[in-house]
């Protein structure tokens, strides 16, 4: 472990990163966060160096000899981002965590609004806005952005079941340490460790609170773990079991918590239906991955759910029916359907109040949010 020995006070914030093969990154992450004005109630860094054979260990140790804020854990076997993330936890003193990805940015000026918003807000989670850096230069915003808005103090999940169709990744969020330990869920190796954690204390937290201001800023990259084809994608059926699992069942009449429980519904076939869809599972393996997806949309659909109007309904029901080969020959229109960009929104928000009988809304969701975070372009961030 390199670096000085932390300060008796508690910091406010402890970052956590978990470092590997990230060297030609790594030094900019490291800037983005360090390199900001200091905050009154005290930052640490924690890196996990996860074993990574490239120069990662090294440029973390010359950092660390330069700034006590920053603390090194070397692994000797490499454990994998959810492990190595668990490992940070267990050394952090901050009264709230941010775990980051050491091939991301944090915005200039963040640690000031976190902080500030932590302090007025005391929240359980506070959620934050990022952009999108494309591989290809420039970026985007965050899908749904439009979610954290208006929303002076802290709420619940129960008043905005929506917040749930946010990405399930752990950086856009800022965990109570105390709750976030709390919580006992754990993050295994593999990928898609974060949805249980990141799902789960959602629904569990008493105090959400939203920051509409850009935090963040998420590197969309070849190469990464979530944007690499392979088996390991059928992790995300694991993620999701643990989520329902931690979750009872409304109460009859609970319409907050029917309206919840169909919030994570949909935001689980979004997150099936996106991996799908984004060529992430290979080819020899999509109909088995498809035959997941029904078989959890059999078993964890609220009851009295209706499905959404328009083509997201016809995939729906294909799903639901296992109809693998006819759910592959709408792909060509979804991708047009991509292509039409905003134009799309706006026609599956002029359908958004036809058909599907009675029963629940889709998720409890309204026109605004059929139109745009759950469009299915599936160029979110999952």
């Amino acid at each position: 472990m390199a670096g000085f020995p932390r300060a008796d006070k508690e910091p406010l914030i402890s970052v956590i990163l978990a470092v590997r093969e990230v060297a030609e990154y790594l030094p900019g992450c490291l800037d983005s966060i360090l390199g900001q004005p200091d905050v009154p109630a005290g930052i640490e860094v924690i890196a996990v160096d996860d074993a990574s054979p490239d120069r990662c260990g090294a440029i973390l140790d010359a950092r660390a000899a330069a700034d006590p804020r920053l603390r090194v854990i070397h692994l000797a076997e490499q454990a994998g981002p959810g492990p190595a993330r668990m490992r940070g936890l267990a050394e952090a003193a901050g009264t709230h965590v941010w775990f980051a990805d050491p091939d991301d940015l944090l915005a200039g000026g963040s640690l000031a609004a976190v902080a500030d918003r932590l302090e007025r807000d005391r929240p359980d989670v506070l959620l934050v806005d990022y952009r999108i850096m494309r591989a290809t230069g420039g970026s985007e915003p965050s899908p749904g952005a439009w979610l954290l808005a208006g929303a002076p103090g802290a709420v619940t999940l129960a008043d905005r079941p929506a917040l749930l169709t946010r990405t399930m990744t752990l950086w856009s969020k800022v965990f109570r340490r105390s709750f976030l330990a709390g919580l006992g869920v754990p993050m295994p190796p593999g990928i898609h460790e974060d949805v249980p954690v990141s799902a789960t204390a959602l629904l569990v937290a008493q105090r959400i609170a939203l920051l509409d201001r850009v935090c963040y800023l998420y590197r969309r990259r070849r190469g990464s773990f979530l944007a690499t084809a392979s088996m390991a994608h059928f992790d995300i059926f694991a993620s999701y079991a643990r989520v329902f699992a931690a979750v009872a069942g409304p109460p009859a009449g609970d319409a907050a918590g029917t309206a919840v429980r169909a919030a994570l519904f949909a935001r689980m076939l979004e997150h099936y239906s996106s991996i799908l869809a984004s060529g992430l599972v290979p080819r020899s393996a999509r109909r088995q991955f498809f035959a997941r997806m029904a078989a959890d949309v059999r078993r964890y659909r609220p009851p009295g759910i209706r499905r959404p109007p328009g083509l997201r309904g016809l995939k729906t029901a294909l799903i639901c029916r296992d109809s693998y080969w006819a759910y592959a020959m709408l792909a060509p229109v979804n991708r047009a359907r991509v292509m039409a960009g905003r134009a799309g929104r706006r026609w599956l928000a002029g359908g958004a109040g036809a058909g599907g009988g009675p029963g629940i809304p889709w998720a409890g969701l309204s026109t605004r949010q059929h139109a745009g975070h759950l469009a299915e372009n599936h160029e979110q961030v999952t």
